[in-house]
């Protein structure tokens, strides 16, 4: 049995600002305990030793994707404003490259090493056991081993926003090209059991509202192929879709641009994408990697790193959510439908006390 924990601390650091459909705005600022205690902890971290704690972050793509990868990236860049830590990230966009930068970091002798997506996971399994001293963690699933600390998310959650939104959304004919047909499309990046998890929840919102609404789904199987992103989207738009999620990371670039080339709209990810093409993009489902990774990395410095257990970040506990709108609200002037942000706030609630629970894909949930 896997031992199961949620931090007390870590819903403290959550942002209090970002609360679902009410609030997004930018997910630049990482918080976590007061600038007071934090600089406190550092001082006295670095009194107990001469060395700055060296972590390795390995990606699964490239930085610069505006999305899962950059919202990691935050906040290790916070942790070294914070902690003073040595950094080093190790991008890669292959299965092999993952598994070399992995390797690399362990025979480097990095005292913690950041798998940042579930596409890591199977290598920190094959060879956390080999390096006991190194401590590690995993962000966006579970590894069950004594050097491992794992967090994961809530995207159902967020996404059951996400999809209500845009099944909302599809039947404001008065709003510019939104057709009559109740349709709403879905593109992802690799065809992964987190995505999946993803497209669970957008399902289930989607036909909360809607229970005849079709959804189309599709995979480009990369997250560094932004026009693999683009043709799937535009492919969508054809088939009647008003509206489409991005949930591809860097091949997430050309869903947005999809969004504005069709002249639709399309729901972004991760980070706060509502300006990247801005009066194209409904709302972003916001997951807090940045928190994630800086809160692993507070954990390392001030020795309260726990291997073998698992955060679960939930959208009670601000590690998921939708951004305000505000964007989309600026171009559409009055023609903006406030009702899907009232109702989108009066789902959260719900499902935040219980009254609605949102379903997992199989291996997926606080008890997974």
């Amino acid at each position: 049995m896997r031992k199961r924990t949620l931090s007390i601390v870590l819903a403290a650091a959550m942002c209090a600002s970002l609360t679902a459909c009410g609030g997004g705005g930018s997910t630049a600022e990482t918080t976590a305990a007061d600038s007071s205690n934090t600089e406190t902890k550092a001082a006295d971290a670095s009194e107990k030793s001469d060395k700055p704690l060296r972590v390795c972050v390995v990606y699964t793509g490239n930085l610069g994707d505006k999305s899962y990868n950059d919202s990691c990236n935050m906040g290790a860049q916070k942790a070294v404003e914070d902690f003073g830590i040595e950094l080093k990230s190790l991008e890669g966009t292959t299965a092999e490259e993952w598994k070399a930068n992995l390797l690399q970091a362990c025979d480097d002798g990095y005292d913690l090493i950041i798998g940042a997506s579930s596409n890591i996971a199977d290598y920190i399994t094959e060879n956390a056991s080999s390096y006991p001293d190194t401590k590690f963690a995993v962000i966006d699933t579970t590894v069950d081993l004594p050097n491992v600390e794992s967090i994961s998310f809530a995207q159902n959650e967020g996404s059951f926003l996400a999809g209500a939104a845009a099944a909302m959304f599809t039947t404001k004919t008065d709003i510019p090209n939104v057709n009559e047909d109740h349709i709403i499309g879905w593109v992802g990046g690799m065809d992964i059991p987190v995505l999946h998890d993803f497209y669970t929840g957008y399902e289930q919102g989607a036909k909360y509202i809607d229970p005849d609404i079709k959804i189309l789904q599709a995979f480009a199987g990369s997250w560094t192929d932004p026009l693999k992103g683009k043709e799937l989207t535009l492919a969508q738009y054809e088939q009647g879709a008003d509206i489409v999620m991005n949930v591809a990371s860097g091949t997430g670039v050309g869903i947005l641009e999809g969004a504005k080339e069709a002249d639709k709209y399309a729901i972004g990810v991760d980070l706060n994408q509502d300006s990247d093409q801005p009066g194209h993009v409904l709302t972003s489902m916001v997951k807090r990697v940045d928190n994630a990774c800086y809160l692993v990395i507070q954990s390392a410095v001030e020795g309260t790193f726990e291997g073998g257990t698992t955060k679960y970040l939930a959208l009670k506990d601000g590690g998921v959510s939708l951004t305000d709108f505000s964007v989309i609200k600026e171009s559409l002037g009055d023609k903006f439908p406030q009702d899907i942000v009232d109702k989108c706030d009066e789902l959260a609630e719900k499902i935040k006390s219980g009254e609605i629970v949102v379903e997992n894909y199989e291996g997926f949930g606080p008890q997974a």
